[in-house]
């Protein structure tokens, strides 16, 4: 197992010296058509698309995105217009609220691009995003999941998440790109206030600078109905499974463990891992119910996705759901096996926690490690190793775990 980075350990422990998280309120105020609650989502190639997503109290009528990208000429702060592609009133009952979307595409790789929302012409403020590069150099990804209660501790995180994001845009390590959020952000997917609070709670995550961080979402267990497509963009029949590249050699795939777990999803998960296997250094998924819970029983991917992972030699999966932390021992074939895959979760972004069930087999060992408290994972890939830490409130690294780039095997390179 490769050995822990001094110089990270350090830099991270500046970083959150302080222990005590400090709540900052958000610039926006959700009245009128004043622009709120925005969203930056990142589904299928974030080096050249994102989606920008905000409300507004009332409908309005003229709703956009002023574009600058860094570089342009300061006598044209706002040179791209961008109209919003989709506008409408969400469709729960109430209370009234109004979505705008704009999916921006062919932009440029690894550019800073400035942003301002717009509606009926009031303006939020401007702020900024960065597109994946396709460069082959190191990186990070944020995972948690179940923020869908303890409103004050999911607060609290996101502050964290802001400041980790950051920081790690100046430090001398991997920068984060984005976070993959792997379902339960509500405690009931159907009620709006909720989804309200979430969103206006979400701003948090904005940099002091103005950054936006780009938010990967998995649907959960509590996250059923239709809001969940008119809050992150998605077309309304959309599944929910695809696939992110973090850069050309870090391939995410987030998956739906609350649609079926076989048919249609099975069938383009098997028709994507070949390629996804042959053509990427790492290769990682997310969902939210569990295979190899540490709380709960299996979910029916126990039988339909755990076999493709192996097959294809997954690096790691990221799960939900169980309100804990754990990392299991690695697993193939229903035994502990140096050349296994770890599962990692189960949600900590403000939900209370449980205990998790150490004496099942794949926790009941030195190489597995569980625990409890509100945490995300920080993930990091460069050329060599994955680095995995479990991240506290507050900034104490729990847990970490390495592993060393994958020597190709032939049930990997196998259809």
């Amino acid at each position: 197992m490769p050995r822990r980075s001094p110089k990270f350990t350090l830099l991270f422990a500046l970083a959150f010296v302080c222990g005590d998280v400090s709540l900052a309120s958000a610039d926006a105020t959700l009245e009128g058509t004043n622009p709120a609650q925005w969203r930056l989502v990142w589904t299928t190639h974030p080096d050249t698309s994102a989606a920008l997503c905000w409300n507004t109290l009332e409908a309005g009528e003229h709703h956009r995105v002023l574009l600058r990208r860094e570089g342009s000429a300061d006598e044209t702060p706002l040179e791209i217009i961008v109209e919003a592609s989709r506008n409408g009133r969400y469709s729960a009952k109430s209370p009234d609220l109004y979505f705008h979307h704009v999916h921006l595409s062919d932009l440029e790789p690894a550019t800073k691009y400035h942003v301002t929302f717009e509606s009926d012409g009031k303006r939020s403020p401007t702020m900024f995003f960065v597109t994946a590069p396709v460069d082959d150099l190191p990186v990070s990804l944020l995972f948690g999941a179940d923020s869908r209660s303890g409103l004050q501790a999911r607060r609290q995180m996101n502050v964290m998440l802001s400041k980790m994001f950051t920081e790690s845009q100046t430090a001398e390590r991997a920068p984060i790109l984005a976070f993959a959020h792997g379902g339960d952000f509500v405690m009931d997917g159907r009620t709006l206030e909720q989804w309200s609070q979430w969103m206006t709670d979400h701003e948090l995550t904005t940099g002091a600078d103005g950054r936006l961080l780009p938010i990967i979402p998995a649907r959960g267990n509590h996250d059923g109905g239709k809001l969940f497509n008119e809050i992150f963009a998605f077309p309304p029949s959309d599944k929910n499974y695809y696939i992110t590249d973090l850069g050309p050699q870090v391939r995410l795939i987030t998956l739906n463990t609350e649609t079926s777990v076989s048919g249609d999803q099975l069938e383009w998960l098997k028709t994507e891992l070949p390629a996804s296997r042959a053509e990427k250094r790492w290769l990682l998924a997310q969902y939210h119910r569990p295979a190899f819970p540490a709380v709960k029983q299996p979910w029916l991917n126990l039988m339909a996705w755990v076999p493709q992972f192996e097959k294809y030699n997954f690096d790691l999966v990221c799960e939900g759901d169980g309100h804990n932390i754990k990392r299991t021992a690695p697993i193939r074939d229903f035994k502990i096996d140096p050349t296994g895959i770890v599962y990692i979760g189960e949600g900590g972004l403000g939900v209370g926690q449980r205990t998790p069930k150490n004496n099942r087999w794949y926790l009941n060992s030195s190489q597995a490690k569980t625990g409890q408290g509100h945490h995300v994972q920080l993930l990091t890939f460069d050329r060599k190793q994955l680095a995995y830490r479990v991240v506290m409130l507050g900034g104490e690294v729990f847990d970490e775990y390495f592993r060393s780039v994958r020597t190709p095997t032939k049930a990997a390179s196998q259809p």
